[in-house]
């Protein structure tokens, strides 16, 4: 329940109200405190409050703690003003992570939209790591439009790298985009897999999660192979606030990452 205190080494502005801030997360002396793809920490900004934020670093450099904030709220906005030198309360990590032992021999399918990323983007770094591990690795990521694309350095990078599938796509664009218009979903045809050996990992606004999880299993992926990464308003992270319960399900304690087996009944259900 005690945050550490780290210092922000770098901030990139990633697009108008989306920045990535990198923090030290060496203590001197001692090994830094590693996560897994997927987890989150909570953020505290100082005199103002505290929040969850997905880990979007390498998590073989564990000395490199990036997190990636969309200023929407009080505190967000407060942290994507930090600069270098700046310190933050971090506690964490919390959650469970992306299911990547379990997906060790069989095609990867990784769908993001906006935001959702953010989360997986440990999930790239690891399969481009032990790609040899891995059968067909392919990502597809939507945005709202070009000026909403994140970490467009490495989207690059990731376009250019042997063994990896990219297919990025805008829901609205003008003639500038050279590349694909429409949902992220438009693009599953393209996309050679073998359904009955493939596990994909999926994160966006929750329409985009189900979309996709639906077009997923139409194409044969079942349902025990389609994991998700949820969100919900946290508070506490360790499931004692209910702030972010689904049903019998705490986002905080029991995910963020589900399968979509776990959350497909509780998704549609209003207000719930």
């Amino acid at each position: 329940m005690q945050p550490r205190f780290l210092t922000v080494q770098q901030r990139v502005a990633e697009t108008a109200d989306v920045v990535t801030l990198t923090l030290d997360n060496a203590p001197p002396g001692q090994a830094p405190p590693g996560f897994r793809p997927g987890q989150f920490n909570m953020l505290y900004c100082f005199g103002i409050g505290e929040i969850p934020v997905s880990i979007s670093s390498d998590a073989t450099c564990p000395e490199r703690l990036d997190h990636t904030i969309r200023a929407v709220g009080t505190v967000s906005r407060a942290l994507t003003r930090l600069e270098p030198g700046d310190r933050v309360g971090v506690r964490g990590p919390f959650g469970n992570h992306w299911p990547l032992a379990a997906a060790v021999d069989l095609d990867v399918l990784v769908m993001a939209s906006g935001i959702g990323l953010v989360p997986l983007r440990p999930v790239l770094y690891h399969l481009l790591h032990e790609r040899a591990d891995y059968g067909r690795v392919a990502l597809l990521y939507g945005a709202r439009t070009p000026a909403n694309l994140l970490f467009q350095p490495e989207i690059e990078q990731w376009r250019r790298t042997p063994g990896l599938d990219l297919r990025v796509t805008m829901s609205r664009a003008g003639p500038e985009w050279p590349g694909d218009v429409g949902y992220v979903t438009a693009q599953l045809p393209k996309i050679r897999c073998d359904p009955a050996a493939t596990l994909a990992m999926v994160c966006g606004p929750e329409p985009m999660i189900r979309s996709s999880a639906v077009a997923l299993e139409a194409l044969g992926i079942g349902a025990e192979r389609i994991f998700v990464s949820l969100e919900r308003n946290m508070k506490c992270a360790l499931g004692l606030c209910g702030r972010c319960q689904l049903g019998p399900l705490f986002i905080c304690r029991d995910g963020p990452v589900f399968s979509w087996r776990q959350v497909q009944h509780l998704l549609p259900v209003r207000e719930l």
